[in-house]
Parts: C-alpha cells; sequence; structure tokens
C-alpha cells in the first residue's frame, strides 16, 4: 500500500515526549517514520495532533473529527494509540474506557483510512503493587484493541511479542515515557511493518546492564521523586493535565521533508 498521508492521533507517546528536541517539538517515533515516509511516497504530507495526557474520550472528541476532515481515503494512514493514561488513573471506569475507544476506531473505519493500532507494554519488569495493577488492567485492555483491531482489519502493534521492550533503558528517567532510543525502535518496528526502509537492528537486545550501588539507585529514587512525581502530585490536586492548554504541534498536514 502506498501512502500520501500520515495523521497520528493520541496522546504524549504520540507527541514524541522525551524524544530529542528539534525546533522546540518533541521528535518522536511518528516524526522518525513520517521521515521516511516522505522520502518513499510521492506527495507526502503529514500531520500530527497528539497532546499529552489526553484522555481516550478526549482523543474521541476533539483529534478523530479533525483526522476525519483531514483525511483523503485509504491513502491516508491514521495511527490512534489512545487510553493508556485512562487505564493508569485511580477511577479507572475499563467499560467506558474501551466503549469510547472501540467508538472512535468506528468512526475512523467508517471515514475510509487506513488505520494503525497499539497495545500497551504489560509487563514492564517492575514487580511492585502499581506495577501489578498496571499489568491486570493492561491486559484487559489490551484484549479489546486486539479483538477491535482483527474485526476491523487494523494494522496492530503489540509489544508484549517480543521480551526485549521490557527493558527499563528504552524508558526515560521519568519512568513514564519512552526515550530516544524507545522512539527509534518504535519506528523502526512500524517502517518494518509497512514494509518501508528500517534498521534491521530494532529487535536486539540491549547488552546486559551494568549493576548499581544502592547509594546510586537511591540517589536516583530521589531525583525521580523530586523531578516527576512531585510535580504529577500537584497536576493531581488541581485537577489538571500536562496538556492542559497545549495544541498540536502539527495540527494541518505538511509537506515533510526533513
Amino acid at each position: 500500500m502506498s501512502y500520501n498521508r500520515f495523521i497520528a492521533l493520541g496522546d504524549s507517546m504520540t507527541e514524541g515526549m522525551q524524544d530529542e528536541v528539534i525546533n522546540g517539538k518533541y521528535r518522536g517515533w511518528a516524526d522518525r517514520v513520517a521521515d521516511v515516509m516522505a522520502e518513499n511516497y510521492e506527495n507526502f504530507t503529514y500531520a500530527n495532533l497528539a497532546i499529552r495526557g489526553k484522555l481516550v474520550g478526549q482523543v474521541h472528541d476533539e483529534q478523530v473529527p479533525i483526522a476525519l476532515g483531514l483525511a483523503n481515503g485509504p491513502s491516508t494512514i491514521v495511527s490512534f494509540h489512545a487510553g493508556a493514561n485512562d487505564v493508569i488513573r485511580p477511577k479507572y471506569d475499563p467499560e467506558k474506557t474501551m466503549k469510547t475507544y472501540n467508538s472512535a476506531v468506528d468512526a475512523l473505519i467508517k471515514g475510509g483510512v487506513s488505520l494503525m493500532l497499539f497495545c500497551v507494554l504489560e509487563d514492564s519488569g517492575k514487580k511492585n503493587k502499581t506495577a501489578q495493577i498496571w499489568q491486570e488492567r493492561f491486559a484487559i485492555f489490551n484484549e479489546n484493541v486486539r479483538r477491535k483491531a482483527n474485526d476491523v482489519g487494523a494494522i496492530l502493534f503489540d509489544p508484549n511479542q517480543d521480551d526485549f521492550w521490557r527493558d527499563s533503558r528504552f524508558i526515560h528517567e521519568d519512568r513514564l515515557h519512552l526515550n530516544s532510543e524507545g522512539h527509534r525502535r518504535v519506528a523502526q518496528a512500524v517502517l518494518a511493518r509497512l514494509n518501508l526502509p528500517h534498521d534491521s537492528d530494532w529487535r536486539t537486545p540491549l547488552p546486559p546492564e551494568s549493576p548499581k550501588s544502592i547509594i546510586e539507585k537511591t540517589q536516583v529514587n530521589l531525583n525521580w521523586f523530586g523531578a516527576y512525581a512531585v510535580p504529577w502530585m500537584i497536576r493531581r490536586a488541581r485537577r489538571r493535565s500536562s496538556g492542559d492548554g497545549r495544541s498540536a504541534k502539527y495540527p494541518a498536514p505538511i509537506n515533510w521533508k526533513r
């Protein structure tokens, strides 16, 4: 399939948070995919409507209608990755989240686009109580994503099929978002699935990690708590989101050439 437009929808992962910054914007896996698509498809344009912190209902209501207005049939490929922020909320409502997710997918399919969906990594390798709760929730969430992808014939990316994704060195020091190497590997996985040029090493595990001392681990934990945990708790107390007041980095299709 040849695509002349790529529209990326979702939250911080698709916005590209914690990847390298280019011209004041996070790069991210979607921009990296667009780089290669632009080199291989004629008259290629790219839009990225994703905004950090968005819940699936916000992506459904705010981004999907815009994407449908910008789409031009199957030659437009849309990536839809939303729901993870809902799953990790204390008051997570699985029935509502999955109903909204499925409604968004149905709307995109009805709009005639080619569609990419994503599962979330279930097992991060951590064994604390929070990680166990998230793993159980994401396992159920992912079953819905897999079933929906199969029902509508969407392209599906599922990191749970490859153990190497559990390596924490693909995660930024904030312990939530991908780092640059993580974004690079996601981009290569997408490109491989689209039969476009890609780095062949994207499935290669990293070499063994050197063990850290207790002092080093303690310092890392303290730094994380002050830099990331405290600001997150303050936002939650104020009922604010990291995406409040932000706009999409590429809200309309642009000719994409790095």
